[in-house]
């Protein structure tokens, strides 16, 4: 397997811990009749489960020609999904009882991270390895 494909799947595997994350939490919420994480479980969903699982499933299939562009790409998106989706969960729920700036930090720096990883991802598209026909 290329380096480029074990890429691939560590960011699949990364988006399947997601994916099922969210779907737990979605359960949760269901079986609680309580709604108050709708908006950490839609961004375990779209960024941690969809766009992480696309990067994966896009860096499986297509070769590209610069791999520490995909290195770089992969470990910042999955540090920013992360990154994010705690902040949001500290943000609007606090259950650790800390302090509201931190927080937010927390909050704002995964995002900006994930950020820069999905410009990285739109600049990685224009380096695809041309086929020879």
């Amino acid at each position: 397997m290329t380096q480029q494909r074990i890429w691939a799947m560590r960011l699949i595997r990364f988006a399947a811990i997601f994916g099922f994350l969210g779907v737990l939490i979605g359960s949760i919420m269901s079986g609680e009749m309580n709604y108050a994480l709708r908006p950490i479980h839609a961004h375990f969903v779209l960024v941690g489960w969809l766009s992480v699982f696309a990067w994966g499933i896009f860096y499986y299939s297509v070769p590209i020609r610069k791999l520490l562009y995909v290195k770089i790409q992969s470990i910042l998106g999955m540090i920013g999904a992360v990154g994010l989706c705690i902040g949001m969960w500290l943000h609007y729920l606090d259950p650790l009882n800390t302090n509201e700036t931190l927080n937010m930090i927390f909050f704002i720096v995964g995002g900006s991270i994930l950020l820069i990883a999905f410009f990285l991802f739109f600049v990685i598209t224009f380096f695809i390895e041309k086929k020879e026909n």
